[in-house]
């Protein structure tokens, strides 16, 4: 009978590991993910975060439905259109699932003649993109978009969105980073006087956009074997891509005689160093680096573009290399961690005159960061509450729940977070050792004697300590210990 009844345990323990496994596996292989009650803390945290510096900066927010008509999306995502997700045809409209924020705000600004606006909208997107779930990159996922639409004097609002990705990073203590900046202008007057034809232009820029994830070589080897540019335009083109700087490299860039002889370079060269002046004024320039290799690969931009990228993802990396040794670097590896531009064409797009609303925008890399902020929530020693409750009302002897309801009925009524034990007569221990494990910071204990006292003990969990408090004092008592 012992046999069997231990084959029977094995074979239930087996199973539940399979059914893990099976829904790991499916998981991953659909790149979504479920969250727990502790990951959507730590992401709440992050939202609230990144929302109070939209804020800061006058966003208002909007929403647009999660699928668009398919030919809204359609020719705005240069190599990247694959990735759209279509919805099955059942006949009337062809739909796809946004792919990011961008185009329906755009497509929102037109259809609503709205001609200036600054909002932010955090929302999901879909992207039929291999998933690589410790990196942060999913098929579904949130962006958190910041954008400035509107005729404005040069660089302002650019150099606002940058402030704004600085402010954010820093806040959120992800590490150190930086922010690369570049102009699609200068790419293109770039491509033009390397002699890259001009229907090449996009796809070359496409190529360009993976030299963060490619060695030179292998893009030279991509742009020359599979989009035919010749090997002279291609070692002109790696030439400059290995350029960074700051304002200097673009003074020197005006002065270089080849690219003076693009107009469409100037233009961007020009607005890149108007860019660092203001930067300058905002105190962020110690994190901006002038990189002619960032490239983006949306087809929509039109002027200044930026990324940023962790340096050193967080402390926790340390931490992961000396428990993960070789398997470390995947474990912190996550990449761009917000980007952006100016897109003054796409609202064009969708207005059937053709008007121009000149728009720059910012969007947050959310998932990558949750990824960090997660990691670094496991490999500290602080607890993460998942409940905002300020106080458990117990009782210390039996036959006082109509007591404890009265008391947690006038706690929620005054706007404070209780809780009860959803039990007759609960054990004074068990209710403590709830509050302990919760991270619940006060406990109000219900006896005999203090209901003919007319007072409740108000006892502090990690202390331990405890104290009268009259019911008529109590309210504002709790405030003062948990709104400090």
């Amino acid at each position: 009978m012992e046999d069997k009844a231990q084959i029977q345990e094995a074979i239930k323990s087996q199973g539940e590991v399979v059914r893990k496994l099976k829904s790991e596996k499916a998981s991953k292989e659909q790149g979504t993910r479920d969250y727990n009650p502790k990951q959507m803390a730590i992401r709440e945290k992050v939202f609230n975060t990144i929302i109070r510096c939209f804020k800061r900066h006058g966003a208002e927010t909007i929403d647009t439905p999660v699928f668009e008509l398919k030919e809204t999306l359609t020719g705005k995502y240069g190599e990247d259109s694959k990735l759209i997700y279509d919805l099955k045809d059942q006949g009337g409209e062809l739909l796809s699932l946004r792919y990011d924020l961008t185009v329906p705000f755009a497509r929102y600004l037109a259809m609503n003649k709205i001609t200036n606006i600054k909002r932010y909208h955090i929302a999901k997107v879909y992207r039929r993109d291999n998933p690589a779930m410790t990196r942060g990159r999913y098929r579904e996922f949130y962006q958190c978009d910041f954008d400035i639409a509107g005729q404005y004097d040069a660089m302002i609002p650019d150099a606002e969105c940058l402030k704004i990705v600085h402010e954010i990073l820093n806040e959120l203590d992800l590490g150190d980073f930086r922010i690369k900046v570049n102009d699609r202008r200068i790419l293109d007057g770039m491509f033009a006087v390397c002699g890259v034809p001009d229907d090449k232009f996009r796809t070359i820029c496409s190529t360009v956009d993976k030299l963060d994830k490619m060695s030179w070589e292998d893009v030279k080897k991509e742009m020359v074997n599979e989009k035919g540019l010749s090997e002279e335009a291609a070692d002109q083109i790696g030439e400059y891509v290995s350029m960074q700087g700051g304002m200097d490299l673009a003074e020197r860039l005006l002065q270089d005689h080849k690219m003076s002889q693009s107009k469409q370079a100037c233009a961007g060269l020009s607005d890149i160093k108007l860019l660092f002046k203001y930067l300058q004024l905002f105190h962020v320039t110690d994190k901006v680096v002038f990189d002619l290799s960032l490239a983006r690969g949306l087809d929509y931009y039109t002027g200044v573009i930026y990324e940023a990228v962790l340096t050193q993802a967080s402390a926790v990396s340390a931490a992961n290399e000396a428990q993960n040794g070789a398997n470390a670097e995947e474990s912190v590896s996550v990449g761009s961690v917000a980007g952006g531009g100016r897109y003054d064409g796409l609202v064009g797009m969708f207005d059937p005159k053709g008007r121009r609303v000149p728009c720059v925008g910012v969007s947050i890399g959310i998932e990558r960061i949750f990824s960090i902020m997660e990691q670094k929530a496991e490999a500290s020693p602080e607890k993460v509450r998942t409940t905002e409750v300020q106080i458990m009302v117990a009782s210390a002897q039996k036959n006082l729940l109509e007591e404890r309801l009265q008391l947690i009925s006038e706690l929620w009524n005054a706007g404070i977070k209780a809780e009860v034990m959803y039990k007759k007569n609960p054990k004074l221990l068990s209710q403590l050792q709830y509050c302990e494990e919760a991270g619940i910071p006060l406990v109000a204990i219900l006896g005999e004697q203090e209901l003919k006292d007319g007072v409740v003990k108000l006892r502090v969990v990690a202390t331990r300590e405890e104290v009268d408090i009259s019911r008529a004092d109590l309210i504002s008592e709790i405030k003062r210990r948990t709104e400090a």
